[in-house]
């Protein structure tokens, strides 16, 4: 392979970096209030890039770590370029998490990149390939809250504050739905190669159903309440109240138009 075919198939995809165009206008569009009138919309803007950024490198971590360990294919088919249309499944990846963010506010995970297993070199290095992906969505919350954590939220406007804080809240919500130990998620990725040949062929039908078994588990409301009081817990770890994913979601929300946020 040619140095210069080398380099093409590593090189960050434009698609990418006009993600995280989008990303960066949008968000000085939220902090300095330039579109008053649609705020929300802006908001909005910066939320979906920043959520489908978030996506990309998710999946950028699991190939580049594929890659660490054995996995050189990883490179020829384009998953180190971040660029989100190279990937398996770009409609679990990219397009229904997108739609999930929509209607309900959740981090909804989805497999993108495939990875040839009987590559990888060990079964420690198998798993951390799976975890690799969970673990950038735990760093990227980490980063939109550290203003939070910092206290160095003087002089951030309130719309920000508030798109920041429900973005963490996707992030949390992704990481904690990805680690769980089922079949199709990065949590069963995580434990898989430590199961007998026996119970992973035996589990191996599951992984399709995985996602949409835990989606519909989402629905029972005592489910769903148990399941975000553990995402308002890590928040509040982080400094972020529910009050401000609140509002960040009602600003997200611009179709119902301009929150009105009460005096606190």
């Amino acid at each position: 392979m040619t140095t210069a075919v080398r380099s093409a198939e590593r090189r960050i995809s434009p698609v990418f970096l006009s993600l995280v165009a989008v990303m960066a206008v949008s968000g000085w569009a939220v902090w300095s209030e330039q579109l008053a009138a649609s705020t929300g919309f802006a908001v909005f803007l910066f939320i979906v890039s920043g959520w489908v950024v978030s996506l990309c490198l998710h999946e950028y971590a699991h190939a580049r770590t594929a890659l660490h360990s054995g996995d050189t294919s990883v490179a020829a088919k384009g998953y180190l370029t971040l660029n989100p249309l190279k990937y398996t499944h770009a409609l679990l990846s990219i397009v229904l998490p997108v739609i999930f963010v929509i209607m309900g506010g959740i981090g909804l995970p989805g497999g993108a990149v495939f990875i040839e297993r009987g590559r990888i070199r060990g079964r420690w290095r198998d798993s951390l390939v799976s975890a690799a992906g969970p673990l950038t969505n735990i760093l990227f919350a980490a980063v939109a809250t550290a203003p939070f954590w910092l206290h160095a939220l003087d002089g951030v406007p309130d719309p920000f504050r508030y798109a920041l804080a429900f973005l963490a809240l996707l992030q949390v919500t992704a990481a904690i739905l990805n680690f769980l130990p089922v079949p199709g998620l990065d949590g069963y990725g995580v434990l898989e190669p430590w199961l007998s040949p026996g119970l992973r062929r035996q589990l191996e039908p599951f992984a399709p159903f995985g996602l949409l078994a835990v989606f519909g588990l989402l629905w029972v409301p005592e489910i769903n309440h148990a399941f975000f009081q553990l995402v308002d817990t890590v928040l509040d770890t982080l400094g972020v109240t529910r009050w401000d994913s609140y509002w960040g979601q009602e600003f997200f929300r611009f179709w119902q138009g301009e929150p009105q946020v009460p005096v606190r």
